[in-house]
């Protein structure tokens, strides 16, 4: 018995232009799409990224030196009549934004690599036990296309997006990125400039992104043509809008989403659910959600029924767990194996390769909902951890052989595209190797809309790609180490991804790994004792600091507990400094919803990198710890106290800052010292800002009757909206909702509220 996977194998060639008819379109006047094939009909990649309607744009075309003109009132494309290369330029100033400098399409031979069935066998690996085959042959079996684009970008100093890649980069000009989906890589092509562009490659295959200061080439490894649209706007925050108006409005999460969210892997039984969060209300400390982690099946894997001996009544646990006023989130995996449901599904012709559900059809979605609502949906469970929704890793499970005498590792960032290409290309199809995320997440949202409004859909899942936003989803990074480099990385991985109009981002605070297993090349934690070691303490809470301040607050991770009381008791540092974080994160719900509300609304980013707000300051374009959340300059402490114990912290030109903890006022920049002090990180707020704030509450529906005070931060004008709904389900939709607008006027010293809802205020005075 044999089975098989395809790979590609590419024809060299340089990249020039083939000249073949290119079409050219204004989807608005700021948004252009372009597409190219090499020889007949553009059809487009089906992907279903996109799901805009078309504006009526009135453009104005002409010939002007060789070059075909076409205007609208924001952009001028030019389309050189010999090449067919295409410019764009800026109408108002007459800048040149980006031109193209090369294109191609190559054949590319698909090989099928015949795996022999005889060899199967189970090995242990971090995500339980799989089965692992080995290679017999390569058959050569027919060609696809690679597409290639090079772009011009001189006057661009930086470009940011892509998803989220632990290659500790920030600005993206100058690095090479290998994008495919993976446990440790989010791919979303989408880039974006300061200087007031950004691109969508529509496309759902793997690529591969290179540049130097000013050139970039984007290569597509399997696709019908080359499908792209430039995006322009003044802001990087405008290029986002132009992407939601292509691909989807941010769903707005429900209320309990934002506040904190306890897991780890894994609560054992029911009991083990109820009395941890028993223990969070008796010590009084907020949280909203618990969770399930994996294998609390009862055969097989991935299986969604709870093994009756340890989780005896899944509706009666819900109902303990909503009686201390508390959500409950369960993890549901694609790929089902050695089960009924895997059969089930097999006998429906609803599972594609290495037994994975076919979420790219819309019958085997709606029975994938079926096995979720029948046993968790129906019995109250609240929000779902969609893991494994890469849906595959082709290093994860079988660790590859080392190449030149150097075992495989962090740092073989192509070896890792090759083979996680050549997997996702055998189970799902080349041309969609990078989507399934993007169904599979359509597949819950659309049919719990469609089982019951009155809960809104919350996802957290591991994998991402352009549009899911729409689908209520919350990515985060996968199964990362325990290690402050590994911290580091994650920083500007976070921000990069959330810079492609995806503005939901966490973390597994504390880290995945904590331990270093000594034979997995991802498995590297540098804390062997867990929380029995104060510096893996230290780790967690300055982890927990810059989690805080992300748009999902939620420790998770393995090899070692993760509840409040694991690192301590009230009194001792490492507890109180945690504690302190909670209560700041509910302190600040009413300010963090009305965020929410906004990215919803109007395609804002509540955590973004400084380049967003500070687009003209060059200092920040490679600043990779530092970020705004809202109006706040967040600085995590990122480096152990054995290190050192102060932090340089870069205060961005163009705004006085106020420190949030000592109210002392800065002027922007500069460079200052700070001491890190383990119960605080460097956090400062924008002069000229407005803060809604409300009591620490042991759960977020607690806030509805409890009375706001908006903090105003002087130093400049400024209006913030305070947003304010059920905090659950869709009525919101259709208007159930309210909103206060406060308008401080620096001048007068005066605050104005626009609105029906009661509130008090507090002006900040800075000290000089």
């Amino acid at each position: 018995m044999m089975k098989s996977i395809f790979a590609t194998v590419a024809f060299l060639s340089a990249i020039i232009f083939n000249v073949q008819a290119v079409e050219v379109e204004f989807i608005t006047p700021s948004i252009v799409r372009v597409q190219w094939n090499d020889g007949g009909e553009l059809k487009g990649n089906n992907t279903g990224i996109c799901v805009y309607t078309r504006q009526k744009v009135k453009v104005k075309e002409k010939n002007v030196a060789g070059c075909r003109v076409l205007s609208s009132s924001d952009l001028v494309v030019r389309i050189d009549n010999a090449t067919e290369a295409i410019s764009f330029t800026d109408r108002k100033t007459g800048k040149l934004l980006l031109k193209e400098s090369g294109r191609r399409a190559e054949p590319v031979v698909r090989e099928h690599i015949v795996y022999d069935d005889r060899t199967a066998r189970m090995e242990e690996t971090a995500n339980g036990k799989v089965t692992v085959k080995d290679i017999v042959r390569r058959d050569t079996v027919g060609r696809s296309t690679r597409y290639i684009s090079r772009f011009s970008c001189e006057g661009t100093k930086a470009l940011y997006g892509l998803g989220a890649h632990m290659e500790d980069y920030m600005n993206l000009l100058g690095k090479t990125l290998y994008l495919t989906q993976h446990n440790l890589k989010v791919t979303v092509p989408v880039l974006l400039s300061p200087q007031g562009y950004g691109l969508l490659f529509d496309a759902g295959c793997a690529m591969k992104f290179t540049s130097d200061n000013s050139r970039f080439t984007m290569q597509m490894e399997a696709a019908q043509q080359l499908d792209y649209y430039f995006i322009h706007g003044g802001r990087m925050e405008d290029v986002v809008a132009g992407y939601h108006h292509l691909t989807g409005n941010v769903q707005l999460l429900p209320l309990y989403a934002f506040g904190y969210i306890q897991s780890k892997e894994r609560y054992a039984s029911s009991d083990d659910l109820i009395n941890t969060l028993r223990e969070y209300r008796r010590r009084h400390v907020p949280v909203d959600m618990i969770v399930q982690d994996w294998n609390y099946w009862p055969e097989g894997w991935g299986y969604m029924k709870m093994n009756r001996k340890f989780y005896p009544d899944p509706k009666a646990l819900a109902d303990s767990i909503h009686a201390m006023h508390a959500k409950l989130m369960v993890s549901i995996w694609p790929n089902p194996q050695y089960c009924p449901q895997e059969r089930d599904f097999r006998e429906r012709g609803y599972m594609l390769e290495h037994s994975v559900y076919d979420a790219f059809n819309p019958e085997a979605r709606k029975h994938y909902w079926k096995y979720a609502n029948d046993e968790f949906f129906s019995n109250g469970f609240d929000a779902w951890w969609c893991d494994s929704s890469e849906p595959l890793d082709g290093d994860w499970n079988k660790i590859p052989e080392p190449a030149g005498g150097k075992p495989y590792g962090w740092d073989d960032h192509e070896r890792r595209w090759q083979l996680n290409k050549d997997i996702l290309s055998d189970a799902l199809g080349a041309e969609r190797s990078s989507l399934y995320s993007l169904y599979h997440s359509r597949g819950l949202y659309e049919n719990q809309r469609l089982t019951d409004a009155g809960k809104r859909v919350l996802n957290l899942t591991r994998s991402g790609y352009a549009g899911q936003q729409r689908y209520a989803t919350v990515v985060w990074n996968g199964d990362t180490h325990a290690s402050w480099e590994s911290f580091r990385q994650q920083i500007p991985a976070g921000l990069n991804y959330m810079a492609t109009g995806n503005p939901y981002w966490t973390v597994d605070i504390g880290s995945f790994f904590v331990r270093n297993d000594g034979r997995r090349w991802f498995y590297t934690g540098e804390f062997q004792r867990g929380v029995n070691d104060d510096a893996y303490k230290e780790y967690y809470t300055r982890m927990f600091q810059w989690g805080t301040f992300l748009p999902m607050l939620r420790s998770h991770g393995s090899d070692t507990p993760r509840e409040i009381w694991q690192f301590g008791e009230p009194g001792t540092p490492y507890y109180d400094a945690i504690l302190k974080m909670i209560n700041l994160r509910y302190t600040l719900l009413p300010y963090i919803y009305s965020m929410a509300a906004q990215q919803t609304m109007d395609s804002y980013s509540m955590a973004r990198m400084l380049a967003f707000d500070y687009p003209d300051d060059e200092t920040v374009y490679d600043l990779k710890d530092e970020f705004m959340f809202g109006s706040f300059l967040v600085c995590p402490v990122t480096r152990p106290a054995s290190e050192t114990t102060m932090r340089k912290v870069y205060l961005p030109k163009g705004n006085r800052w106020i420190d949030y903890w000592t109210n002392k006022a800065y002027d922007g920049g500069q460079w200052i010292e700070v001491k890190t002090q383990i119960d605080r990180l460097p956090l400062y707020v924008r002069a000229g800002s407005i803060i809604p704030v409300s009591e620490v509450v042991e759960y977020s529906a607690a806030q509805a009757d409890k009375p706001v005070t908006v903090l105003v931060y002087p130093g400049a004008d400024a209006s913030f909206t305070l947003y304010r709904d059920a905090g659950d389900g869709y009525d919101f939709e259709k208007g159930d909702y309210s909103l206060t607008t406060f308008t401080w006027n620096d001048k007068k010293k005066k605050l104005k509220i626009s609105g029906n809802f009661k509130t008090s205020h507090t002006v900040i005075s800075p000290e000089p």
